[in-house]
């Protein structure tokens, strides 16, 4: 949220850097204006707020927005979850549009379904979001006419009904799984004595199965009034003018089919003993502690407000900074904690503290939690942690700043989205910047101690143990909380331990290499460097944003060419070295040395390549090379304890995928489609404790050692003047070794052991649950011949748009049975040799019913078989065109495209030295096949690509309750094995956010 005074000049603040930006006279009081910073905004005759605002972030797009106050806090008890239900029927039918035309139309303009045009119901409001091109006239009209259907025009019909129930039980079945039940029990636990604790958007089962269309009707006229919406338009527009009128011409003329109702308002009581309980669940990823404090919102109105704001959000950097560093010490109480805040009901505000530990862990977790609330309230923060906050926030507004005219359409509609729907002021990024360069300085670290109160056990709070077998109770959990209290209250509890920081990353400078050779390649506009040590380094300069430079460094050779003996040491390499430190000193520590500083790097040891990337500020790009520097320089030594930390949560990783159903359907789908070779085989705990932490430390030293084998890509605001002297010093500077470490020829790599079946299989994998799911992988084989690679590379692209489009048209649109489906394709399991044919598969996915699966997998393979066949449509053909060619636009206007399309040439095949050449043949392959794609080469495509007929050979795997009705598939080549196994890795979601709220590809 940005909160400017709308009277500021940003035309003058513009002109100046960060840095020369002036102080301002505070005055407290003052209030925050009402009217939104940058937008023509108003109201029409019937109630219907609009924010429109001119932004070029996209070029020629808009991010459109249809804000409704009405969500599933004001359904009666028949009702419950028509909210939700009725965002589906929007897309659905209008009076206008039906069976999904909205769908096809968004799509034809090139809105994808799900990425451009989706819908979010949640407890107190729905909102509608299109992001559709506006290069043509027309097209912004005909997409403000789809929300205004959206507004008065939804058709509720029985046959539109029941063609949409099956498609909102898939959603509920999805959100019936493990983090769903934890997120449910904790919502419930949270709200208890609201209306709000009864009325989850996703609803209930009875209702989505037999509400009728008369109830959602009545639904709809009561509460969708225009006076409870607006509309947000954010884009490339050549005026806002002409939106304003366009929205008067759609909406204007509207009017509330009922007598306007007032959204009443529902309270969530406050309670002083705080509310614990313990949740098991037998398929969650791990144990973990939960507690949740809530308080009323308080309005944001004031400059004293915004400064309260302020305090909190270091209050949330300084905590969990300290939760980070426990975590990283002997012996830690949890893997992982941290706290954070948001307004998860329109009255309520809950103040989060989540933690993730061991199993049999969550007493010693919650005792670690709550001692260290206790000792912020008794003992404060440091002067370092607040100073290490407070670098933190100018660096995050700085960057925010610099990047003011370059921020997303889809963001500042959010910023209007909240105007409307929460009362939040939106004023602009310049005033904000000011404001918080002239009061961070004057927070003293006792008023950001004194935030700790908010997350006491008497404030409203909640506090949940998940467990996935019972081992602390309520009693335990009470006694945990009555102990911290009595310390707090003897003043028992010690202060906090600082550790040393160094002042210096790098504490010798290297000597500056130099450059041996120069090319420019103009149509990518980069520039290469072979450094005097052997390292190839590529930059482009762009000014997409102001703050942001990306890197990647890679070499070919990587765990493919160990033998099995060591690839499972060797492939915790990254793993284990991370947790002992990287660039010569330890995370916690370095998290305190990077205070104030944009620079993060990350390494990955892959089959084929071992690489670093990393993202920064143009400012600290000396910092983050640096941090290259530092990898290469560094000898990690493993210690005991870094060992037992991070074997432990290995382990605790493992066990849970013994918990996860997904998890052994997965496993199972890798093995049938890739052989049982140890590269794709799950690690056991028997596996983990074979690993040898100096091997692996060994091999990690090694990969990232010989500057000579990597090739680096630079993309950013990157000024050379300032870069290169940078990049010689610390890239140029990396001593290369007197024999080559790890050098290897591209195509003289390992190729990884795999092979597709040759015949068909068909197996249901059944696994224990506690609530049923189901969910099939549709896998077939694919081969690219080498002399139609580049051609072959971008028709399998298109050819998966294709069959996605059409496989949710007939499961969804024509049989309402499922939610979503995506098609995905794999190709990373060739070598990157340039000789020789390319394998991999392209797999189908969807969930649904446990017992409709078999007929949905015939559905889904005569279609394809029919695309095969007869081929598609020419409508078909343009709309897939269409999203390509918007996606294309959008990424020729990002940093990360770039970066990808450089590393993809130098990666190429064709590579041959010149990576201009190898971008430009991509691209003309790119150009040639949308020239020559029609429905005839597209299904000629299909024969060529994928098996012909697609019932030939493939793999159909079905994950089925243990004890589901639904009969045992037979193969057709072979009896089917029913496989019984367990869970997988689930990432704990704790955001209460997530609990008030379904999203739907409506």
């Amino acid at each position: 949220m940005y909160l400017l005074p709308a009277e500021t000049s940003s035309e003058i603040v513009k002109k100046h850097r960060f840095r020369s930006l002036k102080m301002v006279d505070l005055n407290y009081e003052q209030l925050l204006s009402d009217v939104p910073y940058g937008a023509d905004y108003g109201k029409l005759d019937n109630g219907l707020n609009y924010y429109v605002r001119l932004n070029s972030k996209p070029k020629m797009r808009a991010a459109l927005a249809l804000a409704v106050k009405v969500g599933s806090v004001l359904e009666e008890e028949e009702e419950r979850g028509v909210a939700h239900i009725v965002e589906h029927l929007a897309f659905s039918a209008t009076k206008k549009y039906t069976n999904h035309d909205i769908v096809k139309f968004l799509e034809s303009i090139g809105a994808e379904f799900g990425a451009c045009q989706n819908a979010v119901t949640s407890a107190d409001e729905t909102v509608y979001e299109l992001f559709v091109p506006v290069d043509k006239p027309e097209l912004l009209s005909q997409a403000i006419s789809v929300l205004a259907e959206f507004s008065s025009e939804i058709r509720v019909s029985a046959e539109d009904l029941e063609k949409e129930r099956g498609a909102v039980m898939e959603e509920y079945r999805a959100n019936r799984n493990a983090n769903g039940r934890m997120q449910d029990a904790h919502w419930l636990l949270m709200m208890e004595g609201s209306k709000y604790a009864e009325r989850l958007p996703i609803g209930l089962e009875k209702v989505i199965r037999t509400v009728s269309p008369e109830i959602v009707k009545r639904f709809y006229k009561r509460w969708y009034h225009l006076q409870n919406m607006a509309v947000i338009a954010v884009g490339d527009f050549s005026d806002t003018k002409s939106v304003v009128e366009l929205i008067k011409t759609h909406f204007g003329s509207k009017v509330s089919a009922t007598n306007d109702l007032d959204v009443p308002r529902f309270l969530v009581p406050s309670h002083e003993e705080p509310r614990i309980s313990c949740f098991v669940e037998s398929e969650a990823a791990g144990s973990a502690v939960m507690i949740s404090c809530k308080s009323p919102v308080n309005e944001l109105r004031t400059v004293k407000d915004y400064r309260d704001l302020l305090v909190e959000a270091m209050f949330y950097h300084a905590m969990n900074q300290r939760f980070f560093k426990i975590s990283r010490k002997k012996d830690p109480p949890y893997f992982s904690c941290s706290v954070a805040a948001d307004v998860v009901v329109q009255p309520i505000k809950a103040f989060i503290m989540t933690s993730s530990c061991k199993e049999k862990g969550t007493l010693i977790a919650l005792e670690s939690m709550l001692t260290e609330i206790a000792r912020v309230l008794l003992h404060g923060f440091s002067e370092r942690e607040i100073s290490v906050a407070h670098a933190t926030m100018m660096s995050e507004i700085e960057s925010a700043y610099l990047e003011r005219d370059q921020v997303q359409s889809t963001s500042l509609r959010e910023e209007y989205l909240h105007h409307f729907l929460r009362n939040e002021p939106v004023v602009g990024i310049e005033y904000e910047a000011q404001l918080q360069k002239t009061i961070l300085p004057h927070i003293s670290a006792s008023e950001v101690s004194k935030y700790s109160e908010n997350f006491h056990t008497t404030h409203s709070c909640v506090i949940k143990a998940i467990e996935p077998r019972a081992a602390a109770t309520v009693d335990n959990l009470k006694s945990v909380v009555l102990k911290i209290n009595s310390l707090e209250e003897d003043g028992s509890i010690s202060p906090w331990d600082e550790d040393h920081i160094p002042e210096e990353i790098v504490t010798l400078k290297p000597n500056p290499g130099s450059v041996v050779e120069e090319s420019e390649y103009s149509n990518i506009g980069a520039t290469e460097l072979i450094l005097s040590n052997g390292m190839r380094v590529c930059y482009k300069c762009t000014d997409f944003l102001e703050d942001q430079v990306l890197f990647t460094g890679y070499a070919y050779g990587g765990l493919s060419e160990l033998p099995e003996s060591e690839y499972i040491s060797c492939s915790m390499g990254s793993t284990i070295a991370g947790e002992i430190g990287v660039f010569g000193y330890r995370p916690s520590i370095l998290l305190d040395m990077l205070a104030g500083k944009r620079a993060e790097i990350g390494t990955k040891l892959g089959a084929y390549m071992r690489t670093f990337y990393g993202d920064c500020s143009p400012t600290d790009l000396e910092t983050a090379l640096q941090l290259v520097y530092q990898l290469f320089a560094t000898e990690v030594i493993p210690g005991e304890e870094d060992i037992k930390i991070v074997m432990q949560m290995s382990e605790e990783s493992v066990n849970a995928q013994e918990r996860d159903p997904y998890t052994v359907f997965a496993n199972r789908v890798r093995e049938l489609n890739y052989g049982n070779s140890y590269f794709f085989r799950p690690t056991r705990i028997s596996d983990l404790r074979k690993v040898d932490p100096f091997k692996a430390c060994e091999y990690f030293n090694k990969c990232f050692k010989d500057p000579s084998t990597f090739s680096v890509v630079i993309v950013g605001n990157i000024d050379p003047t300032i870069a290169r002297p940078l990049i010689l010093q610390y890239l140029g500077g990396i001593p290369r070794p007197s024999e080559p470490i790890l050098k290897y020829n591209r195509d003289d790599l390992k190729g990884l052991p795999f092979t597709f079946p040759t015949t068909i299989i068909r197996e249901v994998v059944r696994s224990p649950m506690v609530e049923a799911q189901c969910s099939v992988q549709l896998c077939f084989p694919v081969e690219l011949k080498n002399e139609k690679m580049m051609e072959d590379v971008h028709f399998i692209g298109f050819l998966s748009k294709l069959i996605e489009a059409k496989i949710i048209q007939v499961l969804r649109f024509k049989h309402g049975q499922i939610y979503s489906a995506g098609v995905s394709v794999f190709l990373g399991g060739n070598k990157p040799s340039r000789v020789g044919n390319a394998r991999g598969d392209i797999s189908v996915n969807f969930s649904c019913d446990p017992d409709v699966a078999l007929a949905l997998v015939d559905l889904s393979l005569d279609e394809i078989l029919r695309l095969q066949e007869e081929g598609p449509s020419d409508s078909d053909i343009s709309t897939v065109l269409e999203i390509e060619q918007r996606a294309h636009e959008n990424g020729l206007q990002e940093n990360y495209w770039w970066l990808d399309r450089i590393l993809h040439s130098y990666q190429s095949r064709i590579y041959s030295g010149d990576v201009g050449a190898s971008f430009a043949v991509q691209d003309d392959s790119r150009s040639d096949v949308r020239k020559i794609l029609t429905p005839l080469t597209a299904q000629q495509a299909l024969q060529k690509i994928l098996p012909f007929p697609c019932k030939r050979q493939y793999t159909e795997v079905i994950l089925m309750p243990q004890d589901s009705r639904f009969p045992l598939l037979k193969s057709i080549v072979t009896n089917a094995k029913v496989q019984f196994g367990f869970a997988g890795l689930i990432v704990l979601a704790f955001c209460i956010w997530r609990y008030s709220r379904t999203s739907s590809k409506s």
